[in-house]
């Protein structure tokens, strides 16, 4: 069956941080585009809605995806990691076969 994808709690709330700093607060955009080393990359960038999106809403946050990028993203959980390495959003996608080190770009 396939969902449309999931964001966690705390990916939610990093969201709420970064918006309260924020003028104007916005969406978390989550595309994917061809290219990177693995033949597809997620895009994550701050935005407004589009009339196409998928809005997923929580924590009176929206986390966004556009129609093309939609079924790339089935059943994917979105997620924030805060590491020695970095803190980001990460992607924790079931339809990726493989996906390279940087987290950022897969293949299906």
């Amino acid at each position: 069956m396939t969902l449309p994808p999931s964001v966690t709690k705390r990916a939610y709330e990093r969201l709420a941080e970064i918006n309260e700093a924020a003028d104007a607060p916005q969406a978390l955009r989550i595309a994917v585009e061809g290219g990177g080393c693995s033949g597809f990359q997620y895009e994550i960038k701050l935005d407004d809605a589009s009339d196409d999106d998928l809005v997923l809403e929580g924590d009176g946050q929206k986390v966004v995806i556009d129609s093309v990028s939609l079924p790339f993203l089935a059943n994917a959980v979105i997620d924030f990691t805060d590491e020695l390495i970095g803190a980001r959003f990460t992607i924790e996608n079931p339809n990726a076969t493989s996906a390279c080190g940087c987290g950022t770009s897969f293949s299906m």
